[in-house]
């Protein structure tokens, strides 16, 4: 065992027990330091240390601190260290650290122990941080003394410290060169505890692996890149890695299949749409490069496709030498590819992000999706002339009148095992339960070729010739707008049959017509229907004209073939017919050619897109100016309707008022000519000490008279005539809002604006005036027994004279001159009080009841007003991002169509064909 050793395990003391080791140490070192003191130049320091060691393996630390605080040798360093130890053991960690702290030695030996130790005592102590700070250092110091990066790593891993447990793992991988310090660093990566390094941090190191484990390389970097891929750092994370695999020597023989897959996988999750290519076109070259450098044999088609794809967007972004190599490679590799379901997954790409982006369902792109993958049917696409016969044809071949009336609509008529009919337009699909609701859209003209029917029945000759029949409406001759928007459907066919009246066959009109289905669709056959042929008379007339017909048609069309048809249908024709079906059938290479298609509709799909995103901000244009005028017009409305309002309430109540004021004038002058008659009701022989009491009462039973039996009728009369005046007023009204409503909705093009008034309230009118005229009870007036003075006087002098009983003649006539006299006018108005305190309630709440008569339409209005101001803003912001971030909508088409051309590019994979530009 060497010296070191022995001084870190404390065994020095063996060096003097070798002889005498069935001794105990301490009778050993004792006798051995009697025969050293006895020298003349002693040295006990080695035999004190010796001998603290012994204690210290027994526990009796105070005798080894004892020892070892006696060393002056060179073994005093480590005599302070074990002395550190010795306090260690006994608790005493604040002293042990001080003494730790204190050593000053060179021997990395004990520097390392001593450091080891003080790691041990601040782990105890709390001091996480002090605890850190020194196994770092001591690793810093001496990396290669045993266990020490092993304690390390294990400190930082129970603390779950996965920062610096990485920097170790990264570190010792560089250092020592160990693929055991790659296998940890990829458990940390695994765990994703690295995602908050920056890329950069491991590229030395990746560089490192890669000279000494091309797989385990691999494998570190596939860790990684499924770390960084959901982080900010993703695109940083691309960039690194790339620019790290550029300067690497990689070579496809090495069968980099996990690199590939990588590559491929996020290649095309980066072109799926959501990123912008001012963001990719910096790293996507590097990337598509070093996917072209590594793909294995699975990914080497693909790989050059996406090179010479992308080249063709951003020319000179990849290296010439890397194009011409991939142009070379796809000519000449063979591919098992599913073109067919790449194709398809694609396009459901595309229509994903334009349903996510507000574009439309895009319904009639899925319904001729669905029409081109059943390749068990052939679509036959039958047109021509208006007037030419074709719905006479298909009812008379599918045995029933399926159509009554001209064609509107594109009709798709295809066996099923039950009846089953849907319309399709680019926003909605909508079942048709009922025949009748076919023949309804049929009958329909506005909007009508937006709309596909697809029409699904049992049908024996559909069925036996495995063919759908798609009727479309006639065409017309000019202009030539109208045509193509019939013929816009025309690549969902496999060919197309061309009706011909016998009675005028294959004129100007119908070159023109055929010139243009050309144009449109040169690949697509087309075939003709000699419909009509049961009106021409005469068999050899017949012959003539299907003979000419034909030689006309073969002149344009060598190929074509031609049926003659006549709608006296038999069992011979049905015969040919099924022949000549048959016969224009082309089931040769179906799945190249539905191929074709489907790559037609997704070019044009992307193309009509682009087009819709210009549509999209033009009717934002338009929908904001139609809103801010709306707008303008509707709070004119609203202040048109206030203004009403106003009105009305003061007419009403300006007529309420006069007719209360009238009322209100007759009862006081009545009254108060009926109080001042009753002084008739005085007599000489009156009991003038209670006149006054008989008088007031008689006076208030005149008034309760007359106000029911004259005032209330005459009243009620005058109100109900008030309110059938109200009613005109407000009739008026209703009108007036009827004509702004139906001035709004031929705006809005729709019924959208219903302002309609609360006529309840004259309900409500009509029941309170005539609960308020049907009954008034007066309450009891003093009308004679007030605190007037000259009442006061009379009432005085009646009761004196009552009591005096004299005088009664001057007693007689100054009561009947002061009743036939009296004002009355405190009386009348106590009257009025009481007569009209309800009127006048009703009429203060007139103001509120019209307000409710108009309330709905002004609430309808305001609704308008806010919707056309949210519509205003909302288009405007939309309109803002669009115009701010007008690649919003351009980059992603873009990146659709270089999958598109790299799915090209991979058609032609093995076909030694170096271009398809």
């Amino acid at each position: 065992m060497t010296l070191e050793k022995q001084l870190i395990q404390k065994t020095y003391y063996k060096m003097f027990i070798n002889e005498h080791e069935d001794m105990h140490p301490i009778r050993v070192l004792g006798e051995v330091f009697q025969e050293e003191a006895k020298q003349d130049l002693p040295d006990l320091s080695t035999i004190r240390f010796a001998q603290g060691e012994v204690y210290f393996h027994h526990k009796d630390f105070e005798t080894a601190i004892f020892k070892w605080e006696n060393i002056i040798n060179e073994l005093e360093p480590w005599a302070k260290k074990n002395t550190g130890d010795a306090y260690y053991e006994l608790g005493l960690l604040s002293a042990a650290e001080d003494i730790y702290c204190a050593i000053a030695s060179e021997d990395p030996t004990l520097k390392t122990e001593v450091a080891l130790k003080l790691f041990s005592l601040y782990i105890e102590r709390g001091k996480v941080e002090a605890a850190v700070s020194t196994i770092k250092k001591t690793i810093v110091a001496n990396p290669d003394y045993p266990n020490v990066t092993e304690i390390a790593r294990n400190f930082f891993e129970e603390r779950q410290d996965w920062e610096n447990a990485v920097e170790l793992a990264v570190t010792e991988a560089k250092r020592t060169d160990s693929l055991e310090w790659f296998e940890i660093l990829n458990t940390y990566i695994k765990k994703g505890v690295t995602k908050h390094h920056a890329p950069s941090y491991f590229s030395q190191a990746l560089i490192l692996l890669f000279t000494l484990d091309k797989r385990k390389f691999e494998e570190l970097v596939s860790s990684l890149w499924d770390s960084y891929k959901n982080e900010e750092s993703y695109f940083t994370w691309l960039s690194e890695i790339n620019h790290l695999l550029l300067n690497l020597e990689l070579s496809r023989n090495e069968n980099w299949s996990e690199l590939s897959r990588l590559h491929k996988e996020h290649y095309f999750s980066l072109i799926e749409g959501r990123y912008f290519i001012k963001v990719l076109q910096d790293f996507i070259p590097d990337l598509l490069t070093n996917w072209f450098r590594l793909a294995d044999d699975s990914n080497v088609v693909v790989a050059s496709a996406a090179v010479l794809s992308w080249n063709e967007l951003f020319p000179a972004s990849i290296s010439m030498s890397i194009v011409s190599e991939a142009e070379k490679l796809i000519s000449l590799t063979e591919t098992d590819m599913d073109e067919l379901n790449e194709c398809l997954l694609l396009l459901d790409s595309i229509m994903s992000w334009a349903k996510k982006h507000d574009m439309g369902e895009n319904n009639h792109i899925k319904w001729f999706v669905r029409q081109l993958v059943d390749f068990d049917t052939q679509h036959l696409f039958i047109t021509g002339l208006s007037g030419t016969g074709k719905s006479t044809f298909v009812n008379t071949v599918l045995g029933e009148d399926l159509q009554d009336s001209p064609t509107s609509s594109m009709v798709m008529f295809k066996h099923a095992p039950s009846l089953e009919i849907t319309e399709i337009t680019d926003r909605e699909v909508t079942s048709l339960p009922e025949f009748a609701d076919f023949q309804e859209r049929m009958d329909r003209r506005r909007n009508a070729l937006e709309s596909i029917i697809e029409f699904n029945q049992p049908n024996g000759f559909l069925q036996e010739n495995k063919v759908a029949f798609i009727d479309t409406p006639g065409l017309k001759g000019n202009p030539h707008y109208d045509r193509y928007e019939v013929l816009k459907n025309l690549h969902v066919a496999d060919s197309v049959l061309f009706v011909l009246d016998a009675n005028a066959p294959f004129t100007e009109k119908e070159q023109m017509a055929l010139k243009q289905i050309q144009e449109l669709a040169p690949d697509i056959p087309v075939h003709f229907l000699l419909s009509k042929m049961d009106t021409i008379v005469g068999e050899r007339e017949a012959l003539r004209i299907f003979d000419e017909t034909r030689v006309s048609i073969h002149s344009y069309l060598p190929d074509a073939r031609v049926f003659a048809f006549s709608s006296q249908y038999e069992g011979g024709q049905q015969q040919e017919l099924t022949a000549f079906i048959h016969s224009i059938k082309k089931t040769r290479n179906i799945e190249d050619k539905r191929l074709a298609k489907l790559l037609y509709f997704i070019r044009t799909t992307i193309a009509s897109l682009l087009q819709k995103r210009i549509d999209v901000e033009n009717q934002l244009v338009e929908s904001i100016r139609w809103n801010e005028e709306m707008l303008m017009k509707l709070n004119g409305a609203v202040n048109q309707l206030k203004d009403t309002e106003v009105q009305k309430t003061q007419t009403i109540a300006k007529s309420f008022r006069a007719i209360k004021e009238t009322i209100e004038k007759d009862l006081s002058d009545s009254v108060r000519k009926m109080l001042q008659e009753c002084s008739s009701l005085i007599k000489e022989d009156s009991n003038f000490s209670k006149i006054h009491l008989e008088l007031n009462d008689e006076m208030n039973r005149k008034i309760q008279a007359y106000l029911e039996q004259t005032v209330m009728p005459k009243f009620y009369r005058s109100l109900q005539e008030w309110i059938e005046h109200g009613k005109e007023e407000l009739e008026q009204s209703q009108e007036f809002l009827n004509e702004m409503g139906d001035g709004f909705n031929h705006m809005y093009g729709e019924e959208r604006l219903k302002l309609e008034c609360d006529f309840k309230v004259l309900d409500d009118w009509r029941r309170d005036t005539d609960r308020m005229t049907s009954r008034f009870q007066l309450e009891s007036i003093n009308i004679l027994l007030r605190r007037t003075p000259a009442q006061f006087l009379l009432k005085s002098a009646g009761k004196l004279f009552g009591a005096l009983s004299q005088n009664k003649a001057m007693l007689f006539n100054k009561y009947k001159a002061f009743v036939e006299n009296e004002d009355y006018s405190e009386a009348i108005a106590a009257v009025n009080k009481q007569f009209f305190q309800p009127f006048e309630l009703f009429e203060k709440s007139l103001e509120r009841d019209i307000t409710l008569f108009f309330r709905s339409p002004l609430n309808v209005l305001n609704d308008s007003v806010e919707e056309a101001r949210e519509g205003i803003q909302t288009n405007q912001e939309m309109l803002n991002k669009m115009n701010t971030n007008p690649e919003m909508f351009r980059d992603p088409l873009t990146l659709f169509d270089v999958r598109l051309r790299q799915f090209e590019w991979m058609t032609i994979a093995g076909k030694g064909m170096q271009t398809i530009y």
